[in-house]
C-alpha cells in the first residue's frame, strides 16, 4: 500500500500494552474467525465473547456486516475491495491488540494472502486463525441471510463459494467443524485454545 500520509511521526504511548494487560489480568490477542457465509463465524465469535465477558475479560467483536456499515462502507465486493476491507480490519485489530483487548474478528476473509497479511501485522503468537469449517452445501441449507439463493439466481455475481473462490486456511491454530459440533462445544474448543496459549486462566 502506498503511504500517503508521509509527514507523520508515531507517538509512543506512556501506557504500554503490557500495562493494560496487567490491569485487565489477561493477555490481548486476535481471534480471527474465517469461513464461508453461513459457517457460523458471527454466531461463534459472539458466543465466545459472551463467555469471556462472564470471566471478566475485555473483549470486542469486529463483525463483517457491522464493519461494512461504517469503516468499510465505501467498499464493494470486488477482489480489490475485499483486500482493502481485510487490510483495514487488520489495522484496527492491531490497535485493539495494543489496547489490551481480546479482539474477535468474524469475516469470510476468503483469500489466504490477505489473512497472512493481517497475521504479519501482529507479533508472533498474537494472531490465532480459527477456521469455521462447514461444507458449502450445509451453508447453503442454512442460508441465514438468503444470500446463496440470490447468488444462485445471479443477483450476487461475486458471492464467495459460488462466483468467487474461498481459500481455506492451510495451518490455522484451530479448526472448528461447525456442522458437527454444537455451539457450546465449539465455544469450549476456542476457550481451550485460549487457556492452552496462556491468554486466559
Amino acid at each position: 500500500m502506498e503511504q500517503k500520509s508521509s509527514n507523520t511521526v508515531w507517538h509512543q504511548a506512556v501506557i504500554s500494552r503490557a500495562d493494560r494487560e496487567r490491569q485487565r489480568e489477561h493477555r490481548s490477542v486476535i481471534l480471527w474467525f474465517t469461513g464461508l457465509s453461513g459457517s457460523g463465524k458471527s454466531t461463534l465469535s459472539h458466543a465466545v465473547e459472551e463467555q469471556l465477558y462472564k470471566k471478566g475479560c475485555s473483549t470486542f467483536v469486529l463483525d463483517g456486516d457491522n464493519v461494512r456499515h461504517g469503516l468499510c462502507g465505501d467498499l464493494g465486493f470486488s477482489d480489490a475491495d475485499r483486500v482493502e476491507n481485510i487490510r483495514r480490519v487488520g489495522e484496527v485489530a492491531k490497535l485493539m491488540l495494543e489496547a489490551g483487548v481480546i479482539t474477535l474478528t468474524a469475516f469470510i476473509s476468503p483469500f489466504k494472502a490477505d489473512r497472512d497479511t493481517a497475521r504479519k501485522l501482529m507479533p508472533e503468537g498474537d494472531f490465532l486463525e480459527i477456521y469455521c469449517c462447514c461444507p458449502l452445501e450445509v451453508c447453503e441449507q442454512r442460508d441465514v441471510k438468503g444470500m446463496y439463493k440470490k447468488a444462485r439466481a445471479g443477483q450476487i455475481p461475486l458471492f464467495t463459494g459460488i462466483g468467487s473462490a474461498y481459500e481455506a486456511p492451510e495451518k490455522p491454530e484451530l479448526i472448528v467443524n461447525t456442522d458437527q459440533l454444537s455451539l457450546e462445544e465449539s465455544v469450549q474448543a476456542v476457550i481451550a485454545l485460549l487457556k492452552q496459549r496462556g491468554i486466559i486462566q
